[in-house]
């Protein structure tokens, strides 16, 4: 009983941080897509952690597709950092129901 409760446990936990990172990437793409004050502390905070949790396939330096044109930086971003929000979904949603009894 005692390792059942232990692994609902740790599934919890693998699923709200996949789900907290998936948050992260999507309020990232959400201050492009607002064109939000790059010198801003909470903004300047968000961009980084999602430049680091963005798996290096999905970081805006070099995106899995980049796009021309006006908005092509919010474009990006809401693309990139939104299929990575959801590979972390999948991701988290996977492991927590491999990790759970």
């Amino acid at each position: 009983m005692a390792v059942a409760r232990w692994r609902d446990r740790v599934a919890r936990a693998v699923w709200a941080v996949c789900a907290t990172l998936a948050l992260v990437l999507a309020a990232a793409a959400f201050t492009f897509a607002l064109e939000a004050n790059g010198d801003n502390g909470l903004v300047t905070l968000i961009r980084d952690v999602a430049d680091t949790v963005d798996m290096g396939f999905f970081d805006l330096d070099n995106p899995v597709k980049e796009f021309d044109g006006k908005n092509a930086l919010v474009k990006t971003a809401l693309f990139n950092y939104g299929i990575a929000a959801v590979v972390y979904l999948v991701l988290g949603r996977v492991l927590e129901r491999v990790i759970r009894p």
